[in-house]
């Protein structure tokens, strides 16, 4: 009877809660005096959001709305939360700009705008210079981005470089970088002017980004929302620092349980989602200390650490986010990043491209996703290509992480960067055909069964101590620096490919001569390397052929993505072990065993397409029996 009363109880609460939940109703032709219904729907979507309960849903209808979306409270549970979605079929485009008319013409292509500063309402986007830790900003770039057509110009220094616009050596659209503008701001106007070419913004679409986000809870306590379906972009977001407020065009600003999901996200000024930190635990606090003894980034990042935990950073308060199925491009920093609110989220199914392709704004903290602290994060199938900059960045406390199954091509720096990270964390099954695949200034590392086209780099980090933390929780043990090695490689494909190597240089390699001293023990077998490729010294039951030379190709159809390359035909297959936490063992400096991110054993079971693997002799690579000769794949 109690077990039957108990779930009496829980179906009327239920019941209630469906009962009570709303479900209001937005549209570009509403008002909001209306009540929100469907037939008398709201204006703005954040009039909607100071009324939204637990289990309310927000309905927005096809347009473009320009506002920011401050919600006043979140949901109460994971089953119980706040939707924001845009409507079935519809397309809804939430911008951070504003239309900018009037334009005079000056000559060749220049023209000119003045406008009021009131404008830009609170927040004046041509005076707020890019700036923060550990960022470089080249003395020009301001937060607001000027787009004709949707295609943003390009920020120049002086007047000069707009009325005499030539290509931008340092982006790959030489064309497009002809499309300048400048801004002078004082205390009442703002101008503007822009080499246009030969358009007319007067009969052409012009914006200027206006907000510093699109949509971002002012304050903590803001759980559990659910924001699907919309098309984000032009915001005039300012750089993310680890050791800053990190506010993207979407920002979950320290709080819990997101889903963001199925959106288009573009056209940022620098991040296109941010899972950061809050501005209490300080904001630029290395930059902004100015006169202080101690000019080291890297004790003033491990200061914000100890101010973040005392402020509540666990998993019951904050991250366990998921972020999924969403399309970002364009951004100038990041795609997604994240510094401690990343944590014990999972990154899925995203296509993350175009990053920092502008090229305009340098630093550290650029990628297709840049994290910091992602502990127990699962970044899985994802596909991040053709980003001028790092594919992934995972920096400080990657502990408990997981890579699995991603596709990474075209990335100009590195497919995956590992910095000062202590483990344990797993890379597997994972296409990485970028000139360099891997580089990790890290330890307490597994690599299992890649598929890594270029080069791999290795180094240690002697000069910096970094934390590690107790097991599946953001509890510091203690820090120490990275002396290299503590690495386990089983059952990957180096095809080596890719330039000559200077052989001064013994960080960079292909294959994994370069563990050949390395400081801390490693555990390598079951690896296959052709061409260049060349295996660890002391490596057991691998394959090498230095005579053979394959061949990759990726080929984009609509939104497949197919992969071929060939492997030789009369190769032999190495001794494989099927990889389990048990082969893996443990991390050396925080003792923590590689496993699942609820403390369960893990077992690398299915390939990246989902194939069950052998658990005799697994294939080596992403593919359990591929086959011999050319390989043709759909990867995406």
């Amino acid at each position: 009877m109690k077990n039957l009363s108990f779930k009496l109880l829980i179906l009327l609460t239920l019941i209630t809660i469906a009962v009570s939940a709303k479900e209001y109703h937005v549209s570009v032709n509403g008002n909001n005096q209306n009540d929100g219904s469907a037939s008398k729907p709201f204006l703005t979507i954040n009039f909607a959001a100071q009324l939204a309960l637990s289990g309310d849903m927000i309905n927005v209808h096809a347009g473009t709305y320009r506002e920011k979306i401050n919600p006043a409270r979140g949901g109460e549970s994971n089953s119980n939360r706040i939707v924001y979605r845009a409507s079935s079929g519809e397309v809804v485009e939430i911008k951070g700009s504003e239309i900018l008319s009037g334009w005079e013409k000056e000559k060749n292509g220049v023209w000119k705008v003045t406008i009021p500063n009131s404008f830009f309402g609170n927040y004046n986007s041509c005076k707020d210079l890019v700036a923060g830790d550990w960022c470089d900003n080249f003395g020009k770039n301001h937060t607001a981005d000027v787009f004709l057509n949707g295609k943003s110009l390009y920020e120049m220094e002086n007047i000069d470089k707009v009325r005499n616009s030539v290509p931008y050596a340092k982006c790959k659209d030489q064309v497009g970088s002809t499309y300048t503008w400048y801004c002078e701001s004082d205390d009442k106007n703002t101008t503007i002017w822009a080499n246009f070419q030969k358009s007319d913004p007067n009969k052409e679409l012009v914006e200027i980004s206006t907000r510093s986000t699109c949509f971002h809870p002012d304050k903590p306590g803001i759980n559990y929302l659910t924001i699907q379906g919309f098309h984000f972009s032009q915001a005039a977001t300012q750089w993310g620092a680890p050791t800053a407020e990190q506010v993207g065009m979407i920002s979950t600003n320290w709080n819990k349980g997101w889903i963001i999901e199925n959106n288009v996200i573009s056209d940022s000024k620098c991040s296109g989602i941010t899972l950061g930190k809050d501005r209490s635990s300080g904001h630029n606090v290395w930059s902004n200390d100015i006169g202080n003894v101690n000019n080291d980034g890297n004790i003033h990042y491990i200061e914000v650490l100890f101010r973040v935990l005392r402020n509540g950073w666990n998993k019951e308060n904050v991250g366990s986010h998921i972020v999924r199925n969403n399309t970002i491009f364009n951004c100038e920093q990041t795609g997604i990043c994240g510094s401690m609110g990343a944590a014990f989220s999972l990154i899925e199914g995203n296509n993350i491209y175009n990053i920092h392709q502008k090229n305009q704004i340098g630093g550290a903290e650029i990628g297709g996703i840049k994290f910091h602290a992602a502990i127990d994060a699962i970044i899985r199938g994802n596909r991040i290509h053709d980003n001028n900059a790092f594919g992934c960045w995972f920096d400080w406390m990657t502990q408990g992480t997981r890579i699995s199954k991603n596709l990474y091509y075209n990335n100009a720096w590195m497919d995956i960067y590992l910095e000062v990270n202590h483990g344990p964390f797993l890379v597997d099954n994972n296409i990485l055909l970028s000139p360099t695949g891997i580089g990790t200034q890290s330890e307490g590392g597994a690599f299992v069964h890649n598929l890594i086209a270029g080069q791999l780099v290795n180094l240690p980090d002697l000069g910096r101590f970094t934390p590690y933390h107790l097991p599946h929780s953001t509890a510091v043990a203690g820090l120490i620096t990275i002396m290299g090695g503590d690495d386990r490689y089983y059952n990957n494909i180096f095809l080596g490919l890719g330039a000559e190597i200077n052989k001064a240089d013994i960080h960079n390699n292909y294959g994994l001569v370069g563990y050949n001293n390395a400081k801390l023990p490693v555990w390598i077998s079951g690896n296959v390397y052709s061409n260049r490729a060349l295996p660890y010294k002391n490596e057991t039951d691998f394959i090498q052929n230095a005579g053979f030379k394959p061949e990759f190709k990726i080929v984009e159809e609509g939104n497949n993505v197919f992969l071929s390359y060939s492997t030789d035909e009369k190769g032999v297959d190495p001794n494989t072990r099927f990889v389990t936490t048990e082969l893996l063992g443990k991390a050396k400096i925080p003792k923590e065993a590689f496993e699942n991110p609820d403390g369960t054993p893990l077992k690398i079971d299915a390939d990246y397409l989902g194939k069950k693997r052998s658990e005799t002799n697994p294939s080596a690579g992403p593919f359990e029996n591929p086959g011999k000769g050319e390989i043709k794949l759909m990867v995406w």
